[in-house]
């Protein structure tokens, strides 16, 4: 191994908590070994829940993941190794069954379910990896849940799967994968009887708790600093709220106090992550249409009775997490200043230290290039690169060293300066810096200041010291540009709203990409600001016909 791939190791790998390398060596060595066999007895209740996932099955032969078809699907496929494993992965989940329209395909969700049964073994394959066994174990519950009569072979079925998961519990990984893994606990634990239902609740309950603790920040952001995932867990939380109330169980109820509470700082949030278009903004691993829509999660919040304060002022700042709201009537801004993550878990993190998105009306104007594969591949590094985003790199280099699929070496760390409403000028004022260029040289601290009022936007850089640099901004596919001059541009929202974007350095456009789901690459544009100088200012006008 060449010494810079073994520094890179070294400043990964020093983060780790004990426990990811003690359960990575130990689960290489132990095998979970079922220890339950014909059991049928599960509990009374149906799930009465809300069906908001996407249609991904849609014949015998036909099934649809992350916008990528299989048009000849056979129980081969089930654990293909020519497909990217993400897509296996969701393969696996069963998310059908949870589909808007899932009564429509009750004959085909018990021919996937029965070659699921007959073509995966217990514990051979993907589909017994414990993160695929969770969704599948929630997503199976509660389709069976509301049958009158349950073949005792889906019961049995859901006692081994569910044991599998009691024995692989996570740990080596930690954050959202372990929490899938409690949900599914409770879920379990809940519809199936006996010792080994009580077992899995009460470990279950025993994670749960524990990592809202620790994943669910004091302002409400979920610790891998995701909107995306935030919007997973926050999803998870309120069906096990909602869980507590359909299936009555005690220890379920004793806990809904508190699962509010929580969820309703997660929500306000999330209200504070969304671009008037009703979307989050990408800010590290984001994608719209993996997680449940921001609108339907507020909507199963209100039927859950939990109420949140919608941050609609003219600045929220989340100190703890690291991001920022800024919304006028005419434009809204999202900065991050936020860490890449909890330092043993940044796998989901993007070198954006002091990125920005903007809207102006409804329309998306700057927008962090998103997130659309997973895995090790040159396109999935390039995504998470600080040149995808909407800041400034320095000498060729990432504010953090993002590397392989999920891992990140040296990482950036932010410091909010400062974050106002100046009452005498009507703006606002936000400041942050990162140091993640001090690795390069001491003396190296990126700052960025945006001063924002009701028409424009000013953002100043300053680096300590003479850098070469590039200030990096992606426009949305629908912006059109007219440039006035080397320093100067028109950006076109629609007939009525036109931006000017200026810069103290000469502009150049190139060609990009953008990628708002998985499986997604739009033709987009963006602008290069290169520079050699120890400072820039740019601004964003908003001009009104």
């Amino acid at each position: 191994m060449k010494l810079n791939n073994m520094m890179q190791v070294f400043h990964t790998v020093k983060h780790l908590k004990f426990e990811q390398f003690f359960f990575r060596f130990y689960y290489r060595y132990k095998k979970p070994v079922l220890r339950v066999k014909n059991l049928s007895v599960i509990n009374n209740w149906k799930w009465d829940g809300l069906y908001l996932n996407n249609q991904s099955i849609f014949d015998f032969n036909e099934v649809c993941f992350l916008n990528k078809k299989n048009n000849n699907f056979n129980h081969n496929n089930w654990n293909d190794i020519t497909q990217d494993k993400l897509w296996i992965y969701n393969l696996h989940y069963f998310d059908d069954l949870s589909s808007y329209t899932y009564l429509e395909r009750e004959e085909l969700h018990y021919f996937y379910m029965n070659s699921w049964i007959i073509n995966n073994p217990p514990c051979n394959g993907n589909g017994w990896e414990p993160y695929p066994l969770s969704i599948r174990l929630v997503n199976w519950i509660k389709w069976l849940s509301k049958k009158d009569n349950v073949d005792i072979k889906f019961i049995n079925s859901l006692y081994q799967q569910s044991d599998a998961l009691y024995q692989q519990i996570e740990y080596h990984i930690l954050g959202n994968h372990l929490f899938a893994n409690a949900k599914a606990l409770i879920f379990s634990g809940s519809y199936l009887e006996g010792i080994m239902a009580e077992k899995y609740i009460n470990k279950g309950l025993k994670i749960l708790n524990h990592e809202l603790k620790e994943q669910f920040l004091s302002d409400g952001g979920h610790f891998e600093l995701s909107p995306m995932y935030h919007q997973i867990l926050l999803w998870d939380l309120l069906e096990l709220i909602d869980l507590a109330s359909i299936s009555q169980n005690e220890k379920l109820l004793e806990q809904l106090c508190y699962w509010k509470s929580v969820a309703s700082k997660a929500l306000s949030w999330l209200s504070s992550m969304l671009h008037p278009d009703g979307e989050i903004g990408f800010f590290n691993d984001a994608a719209i249409g993996i997680a449940i829509p921001p609108y339907d999660i507020f909507r199963y919040a209100e039927r859950l009775s939990i109420n949140y304060y919608d941050k609609k002022s003219c600045l929220v700042t989340n100190s703890v997490s690291g991001y920022s709201n800024i919304s006028f009537d005419d434009y809204t801004v999202i900065f991050d200043h936020a860490n890449v993550g909890p330092d043993y878990l940044p796998g989901h993190a993007h070198a954006d230290s002091l990125s920005f998105e903007m809207s102006v009306g409804q329309q998306r104007l700057f927008v962090n290039s998103g997130t659309s594969l997973y895995g090790i591949s040159d396109e999935r590094l390039r995504q998470r690169k600080t040149a995808a985003h909407n800041t400034v790199e320095i000498n060729g280099c990432d504010s953090s060293e993002v590397w392989s699929g999920f891992r990140v070496a040296r990482r950036a760390y932010s410091t909010l300066n400062k974050s106002f409403f100046d009452e005498i000028n009507q703006n606002v004022i936000i400041s942050a810096s990162h140091d993640g260029y001090t690795r390069i040289d001491k003396n190296i601290i990126h700052s960025r200041i945006l001063t924002c009022s009701f028409d424009q936007v000013t953002i100043e850089d300053t680096f300590g010291k003479v850098v070469v640099g590039t200030f990096i901004l992606h426009l949305h596919p629908n912006i059109e540009i007219i440039k006035r001059s080397n320093r100067i541009l028109i950006l076109k929202i629609n007939d009525f709203l036109n931006v000017e974007f200026s810069s103290s350095d000469d502009i150049k456009i190139e060609p990009s990409t953008w990628h708002p789901r998985f499986g997604e690459s739009v033709d987009n544009n963006k602008i290069i600001i290169n520079f050699n100088k120890n400072k820039i200012s740019s601004h964003i006008k908003i001009l009104k016909d």
